[in-house]
């Protein structure tokens, strides 16, 4: 007997809809310079993340449209975030930083795609979970360096600070070495997984197992 699958305007579904909802309102307040909003409500997006994957695997709640729409919607506000943060001068994100990021989502999501529709499984794995960990890490940290930069000196108004390094200010110091490390971190960590899954999609495409390489 097949088993009924569950409905798609479910709870993991409803929440996957709001995180959409609220990365359009992280945009639009990191385009009005509101950083510290817009880092709470990036926190807030990023949240519902877990708690719908959680909610969806305990409750056997996962479907086809969430499948689909959960990564869709995690690259839209990590690619949109990390898109107006190479945009801003201080953040401490380059353009090529927020490119390979793009490109890797863009790879992956295609490679999914592909080998979902030969009936293959391409799950999320562990070094693309520590990816997102480090991208949400490096987008907050930019975000409140970015604040500090505009609203932070004694003079309440935007000015070029006198000393920055990797094109950001060098302080508070503890900021400034939170951010340039997640953000490195972030970028190597985009790539390594990036790698894995083209390695995991070329053995699916060939015809390999795991045993293969045993």
């Amino acid at each position: 007997m097949t088993k009924p699958q569950p409905a798609t305007l479910n709870v993991p579904n409803a929440l996957t809809m709001a995180r959409l909802v609220l990365a359009i309102a992280v945009f639009a307040l990191m385009v009005f310079k509101l950083f510290i909003p817009a880092l709470v409500v990036f926190i807030i997006a990023a949240s519902t993340d877990w708690v719908d994957g959680y909610w969806a695997r305990k409750f056997d709640q996962v479907t086809q449209f969430g499948r689909i729409f959960d990564p869709f919607v995690d690259k839209f506000i990590i690619c949109g975030v990390f898109i107006l943060l190479a945009a801003e001068e201080f953040s401490g994100v380059f353009g090529w930083m927020a490119v390979v990021i793009v490109a890797r989502e863009l790879l992956v999501t295609a490679l999914r795609a592909y080998i979902e529709e030969q009936g293959g499984d391409f799950s999320a794995k562990m070094a693309g979970k520590l990816k997102m960990v480090f991208q949400c890490v490096a987008a907050g940290a930019s975000l409140l360096a970015l604040n500090y930069s505009y609203y932070g000196q004694p003079e309440g108004v935007y000015q070029y600070p006198d000393v920055f390094w990797f094109g950001v200010w060098c302080e508070p110091g503890w900021l400034y070495g939170l951010l340039i490390a997640s953000v490195w971190l972030s970028v190597i960590s985009t790539v390594q997984s990036g790698l894995g899954y083209v390695m995991a999609a070329s053995k699916i495409l060939s015809g390999k197992t795991a045993e293969d390489d045993a």
